[in-house]
This record gives C-alpha cells, structure tokens and sequence, in this order.
C-alpha cells in the first residue's frame, strides 16, 4: 500500500515558436506522480543550455521568472523520486554533461544495474561526477563514446547500459527521445503547434493540449529537429514492460499500449470479486491508486460500493518532521476515515499492492476504530516476493513481507479477517496484453537480465556530500 515509488516522469518538447519552457512545466504537473522529490526544466536556444532545477514539487520549484529566463526552443524536463541515490539537490535532474566539442542535457526514467562498473570506468578515463545518479553516468557514457555524433554516440551507451531508461535528451540543436531495448518504462509520442512532444505518459500530452501519435517502441531512438522527426532502433530481444504500470505508477487517465489504464483496474477489481467472493455491506477502494478497482469489485459482486476514506491530496512531499504526537496518528496525514459510512460495516477493502507490510495494518487500524464490523482486503497485485532494479524504490528482498511470511501469515500480521491477492493469471487477464511482454520479477523473481540481489540504490555515494542548489546563474553555460 502506497510503500512503491516510481523513478521519474520525463518530458521533451522540440517546437520553434512555442513557449517550451512554459509548455514543459504543465507537462511536469501532469507527471507529478511519478516523483516528488525534486524538479527541473533544461532549455537550449543555439548552442547555449539553460536550466533550473531544485528540490520540491514543480509548483515549488518554479517561478513565473525562472520560466522567463528559460530560453529556447527546446526543453526537456523530469521529475524526480531517488532510485539510485540520495534526495538532495546534487541528484536532481535534468543532469548537464559536456566537453568543449560536445555538451547536453539528459533526463532519466529508470534505473542502470551496471551503473558503478561504468562509472568506475569512466573516472579512470578522467571524468568527474557532481553527484550520485546513474543518470549522470549515463550522460558521460553518451559524452565518452568514440562516436562523433550524437545519434551513434547514444547507440554506443545503448549497447553498455544494463536495466532500465527511457531518455529525453537535448543536445546540438535536438531533441533525442530513447527507450531502452526491453522497453521497461513508458515514453510516448506526441504533435503540438508544427513541433514534437514526448513524455512518459500519455496524460501529459493530453494536458497540454498535444496529439498522440504512438508509444516510443522498445529500443527505439527519435530524433526530432528543423528537418522533422527520424526514428533509427538497436535490437530488441525481450519485451519487459514494467506490469505495475498498470497497477499503480501510471494515472488512471494514461493510456498504454492502447489500453486505458482506468479500465484495466476496474478488471482487476471485478476478477478479484470472482477469486475472492465474501459477503459484505460495503466495498472502498484505498484512494487514488485503488478507486477503480474498487468499483470493479462492486459492480461485479452486487455489493455497493462507497468512499469510506478521503484522501488530504494536498499532502506533498515535506522537508518538515512531524513531532511525536503526529507521527502516532501515521496514516491520518494522509486519510480520515468517513466514520458514519463505515460504521457497523462489513468491508471490502481493495488496495493497489502490500509491500512491507508497514502502511496496510495502520489502515485497517483506523477503519477498526470507525466501527468497521469486518475488513476484507483485496489485493489488485500477486504477492511481492522480490525487489525491483529497473526503476521502482521498493524494498529490500527482507524487507518484503511476502518474502518470509505465507498470505495466511501476512492476514494476521496486518489484522485483517480475510486477504486475498489476485492472482498472476487474473492479473494478466485484466490488462490483457500478452504475458510475455511484461517484467513480472516482483512476482516471480524471474528477471529480464541478470541483476545482483544484494544492489544498493546508495551505492554510487562514494563522493563527500555535496549542496549544488543548482540555480540558472550557476549553471548557464
């Protein structure tokens, strides 16, 4: 429940005439969910890159003159939540990587598995690092490959990175869109006023007024410049789009691989109805994340579906620690109960996914003290048994309650009086797409490539602290 983090939402816009700057940043907005640590927005007029990046939600980030100074008729942008590396300034992004022939801009969705290796690499042939992401070694690979331009020099890091990137990237007057050749996280294509757009999901273009064209394929690298759009790939073997895509990172509003996200959870509410049948008064789904699979359940079981806990959605990202007092009421932050709904009831809970298993117990906690006569929990994901190293903050594998525990075991640990999670079969059927398209490793443990169980999202931290609150002034190149 709620313990998965998404890497980063990316955003890249190429369109002569057009306030790109400005563009970007609602783009950001609509990507807010994908991370909300830190924020950034690089532009580039000619040769010259402008940025702004800092910590904090885009609304905090940004002001009405950083847009202004924000030149250009180019702009990528990301939003940030850690996958490799700490929450501080340094490791927000877009990152700036260059030498006197060639310099860029790069944004990052994802997560490298080989990244130290390569950075290693990289030192002992004289580059330095000003922070602690794999998307900076990325932007170095690019910068170090013996090709001369652009387009093959991002093939060349193609073929060394390991795991998972989807890449906007600005450099030499273009905008470069790269999706790495499992197509692990989603990047798609879009037209706005005669220019190009590509962003992570589809609800950002519809945000801003963009026309979808189609999904970014898996190994593919779009260019876009004055001359148009061109499209050259590297081989793809393995598709392993990320399944959680659809059960919990994307909007409900996205649509991927032409099936809307919405319509794939209100399947998996209803299949969890028919593996999980239990009489009950009441069905609410966990909010946002779990809503419409939460009203699938109901419409399929005959049992009436009602909110039974609100949401503060104006809790963000806090630097602030709450004091004891507080930090004793936990989740009431983030939901209150709707006491005279539950009361007396019989529940059906339906939730996205149980990780640690940490969050999930304080929920049924709060719905006991409401009156909640019975909770029976439903799952719209298989039971988490491993962590994630393409791109999710998850957990350790000892971290991961159904790693060590039996459902049986993890319903009493978290106080419920029935658990049942759907079940891989289930799962597929409700997106339905084929299986073999999709990275289900948290599931199965069966990875796309290999991977080191025992990797680190700190383990790039080799560097002394560092506080580049990186303002336009400092950066401007």
């Amino acid at each position: 429940m709620h313990d998965l983090h998404e890497s980063c939402g990316i955003f890249g816009i190429y369109a002569p005439g057009v306030d790109v700057a400005r563009i970007t940043f609602f783009a950001l907005y609509a990507l807010q969910h994908r991370g909300q640590e830190s924020a950034g927005i690089a532009t580039a007029e000619g040769s010259k890159i402008y940025i702004h990046t800092d910590m904090g939600l885009v609304s905090q980030v940004f002001t009405e003159d950083d847009l202004v100074r924000l030149k250009g008729n180019i702009a990528i942008g990301h939003n940030r939540y850690s996958t490799t590396g700490s929450s501080v300034a340094c490791n927000s992004q877009p990152v700036i990587a260059g030498t006197t022939e060639v310099k860029l801009a790069l944004g990052h969705n994802g997560n490298i598995t080989n990244s130290k290796s390569l950075r290693t690499e990289l030192e002992e042939k004289g580059f330095s690092f000003n922070s602690s992401t794999d998307s900076e070694v990325i932007a170095n690979l690019i910068i170090a490959a013996p090709e001369k331009d652009i387009e093959a020099k991002i093939k060349y890091a193609m073929r060394r990175l390991m795991g998972a990137y989807s890449l906007v990237i600005l450099a030499n007057e273009k905008l470069y869109g790269v999706r790495d050749p499992m197509g692990v996280r989603p990047l798609c294509l879009g037209t706005l006023d005669g220019g190009w757009v590509i962003a992570s999901e589809t609800c950002a273009l519809d945000h801003i007024g963009a026309q979808y064209v189609r999904e970014v394929e898996p190994g593919e690298i779009v260019t876009m410049d004055n001359n148009g759009l061109r499209s050259t790939h590297v081989e793809s073997n393995r598709k392993a789009l990320c399944i959680f895509e659809y059960i919990y990172f994307a909007r409900p509003d996205s649509v991927l691989n032409g099936k809307l996200i919405y319509s794939a959870r209100e399947k998996m509410g209803a299949i969890l109805s028919q593996q999980y049948p239990v009489d009950a008064d009441m069905v609410m789904g966990i909010p946002d994340s779990a809503t419409a699979a939460g009203i699938g359940y109901a419409r399929a079981s005959g049992i009436p579906y009602h909110e039974g806990l609100l949401k503060n959605r104006y809790v963000g990202r806090t630097f602030i620690e709450p004091d004891q007092r507080l930090r004793e009421l936990g989740v009431r932050l983030k939901f209150n109960p709707l006491t005279q709904e539950i009361s007396g009831k019989r529940l059906v809970v339906v939730d996205d996914s149980i990780v640690r298993g940490t969050t999930t117990p304080r929920v049924i906690n709060m719905l006991r003290k409401a009156g909640a006569r019975e909770i029976h929990m439903r799952i719209c994901a298989p039971p988490i048994s491993y962590p994630c190293f393409f791109g999710v903050d998850m957990a350790t594998r000892w971290e991961l309650i159904a790693a060590h525990k039996s459902v049986a075991d993890i319903k009493d640990a978290i106080g419920a009086d029935t658990l049942g999670y759907i079940s891989m079969d289930g799962l597929i059927e409700a997106v339905d797409l084929p299986r073999d398209i999709f990275c289900c490793a948290c599931f199965t443990g069966e990875y796309p490539t290999p991977v080191q169980l025992e990797m680190d999202k700190l383990q790039l931290e080799t560097l002394p602290p560092i506080d580049l609150q990186r303002s336009l002034s400092e950066i401007e190149t």
